[in-house]
């Protein structure tokens, strides 16, 4: 018996990354496409068919699952906003996709889709309640609560880099006021030091002292920003990805020193702080993971 593939994709505002996976998580091909300028919702729908008629020749798939940069609904059918993306309001993309190719489809948060992936195969495989944060151009988050990928209501929960940092801070787009994401992400690092997280980090490992010194601020910030969210959820594991991530080992220590000095011990018992492991392909896997958990009653091929 041919054993069942689905389809994971990652749609972003400059590249959308697919592949074709099986059930233990095994990439079988991938793909990576320029996101058509503007990217309307039926310019990248039909980008989208391309890519998936080239990853899947013979059509041996049997689900998609899709990650965009934004709130999904609660039932993973539309797409609410995509950040960065234009004309992208209430988008059913799940209807479009399935009326293309016949194939069951789920959306979801790209954010989300990391999360599940590094709870699946990366840095949290070894947990059942963790957080995701991911440190690129904003902040996204995802929260696994007992293995399962929590939501909330209405499908726009883990937004946990728009929590308020700073009350007097630096207005976000999502309309607060000094979030997290104004002090944590790579527009924010831009701001504060008129350089990119990547020259910092290499500035860093030459020994920069200022390189070195913004490092530990960023940490600290990032640990003030994560207690909060630690006495909330009492995770066992937080991983930490997107671009900043691989300046890790400069801010960890600041950024631990911080949760240990905010956090009461039994809030943060056995808490990990891990860098995340799976990279630019987390989300494609993590939406491959959703089309197997939505779409799929895996079972029936067991």
């Amino acid at each position: 018996m041919i054993k069942p593939e689905v389809i994971g994709i990652d749609v972003g505002g400059t590249a959308i990354k697919l592949g074709r996976f099986s059930q233990d998580g095994t990439c079988l091909q991938s793909l990576k496409v320029e996101t058509p300028q503007p990217a309307t919702p039926e310019a990248v729908l039909s980008v989208m068919v391309d890519a998936i008629a080239q990853v899947d020749p013979d059509n041996q798939t049997i689900a998609i699952g899709v990650g965009t940069p934004g709130p999904a609904d609660a039932t993973g059918r539309i797409a609410q906003i995509a950040i960065n993306l234009p004309q992208w309001h209430n988008v059913p993309l799940a209807d479009w996709l399935e009326a293309k190719t016949g194939k069951p489809t789920v959306i979801a948060n790209d954010a989300n889709c990391a999360g599940v992936a590094e709870a699946w195969l990366g840095a949290g495989r070894n947990w059942q309640n963790l957080i995701m944060l991911t440190l690129g151009t904003g902040v996204g988050g995802a929260i696994i609560l007992d293995g399962k990928l929590f939501v909330g209501h209405r499908g726009a929960g883990g937004e946990l880099g728009l929590i308020t940092f700073n009350p007097n801070g630096p207005m976000c787009n999502s309309g607060n006021q000094g979030s997290l994401e104004q002090y944590a992400s790579i527009i924010a690092i831009r701001r504060r030091t008129g350089k990119e997280p990547a020259e910092l980090g290499a500035l860093a490992e030459a020994g920069d002292s200022d390189a070195l010194a913004f490092w530990q601020e960023y940490g600290r910030d990032l640990g003030t920003g994560l207690a909060s969210l630690i006495y909330v959820l009492t995770p066992e594991a937080i991983v930490i990805g997107g671009g900043v991530s691989a300046s890790f080992k400069f801010f960890f220590p600041a950024a631990k020193a911080e949760i240990e000095r905010r956090v009461m011990a039994t809030s943060r018992f056995g808490l990990q702080l891990l860098p995340a492991e799976l990279g630019n392909s987390a989300g494609m896997v993590g939406a491959a993971k959703l089309a197997w958990e939505r779409c799929v009653k895996i079972e029936s091929f067991a």
